[in-house]
């Protein structure tokens, strides 16, 4: 449902714009103000700029707090409100031939989407250009702090991008965009189908977005791994039989080590029990540490904290059991030809 306004910031018909922003959101509230707000501060771009919002049943006026902002609005009418299915709403609104996708809980920054236009103008054979995202509060919690470092990627061309990315709409159109029936992992299966055209993904060394992961709670952090297993599993079956078994690697090291930790800590705590000794658990938090340790090391480019790369190890290590958990959640729904509703982890702010 379009709800869109007259504002100076968005192009009109007559006048195509130079750059389309495509956000999702659901139940943002003034972290989707913000990250509009942001979208308005863009530098170095000639020509106008438009600004899509499409909302995924949000209760807490979000859709019409766009609309006053100046956006063009459309609400998903869908009972399983996938993020793929708002961005497929985004870009084919878009009257740009580029289209920023943002999520509404990002914070833009200003010189990205020129950034990105030049490095994607200089060869067609680039679908897409992302950049680096990071966490604005890693203060708040040791989620937040530890999680920060999952958005950091070296630059150069890549396998796939996240959520905030600027992509060629012809290319969109190409591949039919993002597949809606994903609960997650849609921008990775996106990129696999690009590349199998002959598209390539380009990571640039440049700040593209804020984020605001508002994890406070273990609940919330279990959730989000367990979804990341979700999607393993199933982007890696549709491609599991081809020349690019995409995420089939992933898939099949998670099965070892999330099996391994499960297993391990399992038969930790029974010896503890049965021995009445603290020992076995001892020498497993040993394991872990040591092995955390390692991870720590062979990631230390990405922090100069070596306390923050100590908890990412033991982060990259124990994230192995709710992945495992959400295969094998996979597994289950498939063999029961069942749909899984979305696994959200964050809660609405307003």
């Amino acid at each position: 449902m379009d709800q869109s306004n007259a504002a100076t910031t968005l192009a009109q018909d007559s006048n195509k714009p130079s750059l389309s922003v495509a956000i999702i959101g659901r139940n943002e509230g003034r972290r989707l103000a913000r990250c509009i707000a942001s979208v308005g501060s863009i530098e170095g771009m000639d020509g106008t700029i438009e600004v899509i919002y499409v909302d995924s049943g949000s209760a807490d006026g979000s859709a019409a707090m766009a609309a006053a902002a100046g956006a063009r609005v459309f609400e998903t009418d869908s009972p399983r409100p996938t993020a793929a299915l708002g961005r497929n709403i985004g870009w084919r609104a878009a009257r740009a031939e580029f289209v920023l996708f943002l999520d509404g809980d990002t914070i833009l920054h200003s010189a990205f989407p020129r950034r990105a236009l030049d490095a994607i103008a200089e060869d067609r054979t680039i679908a897409a250009v992302w950049g680096h995202r990071r966490e604005i509060h890693c203060e708040r919690s040791l989620y937040n702090r530890v999680l920060d470092l999952d958005w950091l990627f070296a630059p150069g061309f890549t396998e796939y991008c996240g959520g905030d990315v600027l992509m060629r709409r012809s290319a969109l159109l190409e591949v039919d965009g993002y597949d809606g029936a994903l609960i997650a992992g849609e921008e990775p299966e996106l990129c696999r189908r690009l590349r199998s055209r002959g598209h390539r993904i380009l990571h640039i060394d440049a700040p593209m977005t804020g984020h605001d992961l508002a994890m406070l709670h273990f609940s919330q952090y279990w959730r989000r791994a367990l979804r990341a297993g979700y999607a393993y599993a199933e982007v890696s079956r549709r491609f599991r039989d081809t020349a690019d078994p995409f995420w089939g690697l992933q898939r099949r090291q998670n099965l070892i080590r999330g099996g391994f930790w499960s297993l391990s800590l399992v038969s930790a705590v029974a010896c503890a029990l049965l021995f009445r000794s603290l020992l076995p658990i001892a020498l497993w938090m040993m394991l872990l540490l040591v092995l955390a340790a390692r991870s720590a090391w062979l990631t230390r480019w990405k922090s100069s904290s070596m306390a923050t790369l100590l908890l990412y190890g033991v982060h990259s290590h124990l994230q192995q059991i709710p992945i495992l958990v959400g295969q094998l959640q996979f597994v289950r729904d498939a063999e029961r030809g069942t749909s899984r509703k979305l696994i959200e982890y964050k809660s609405g702010e307003g």
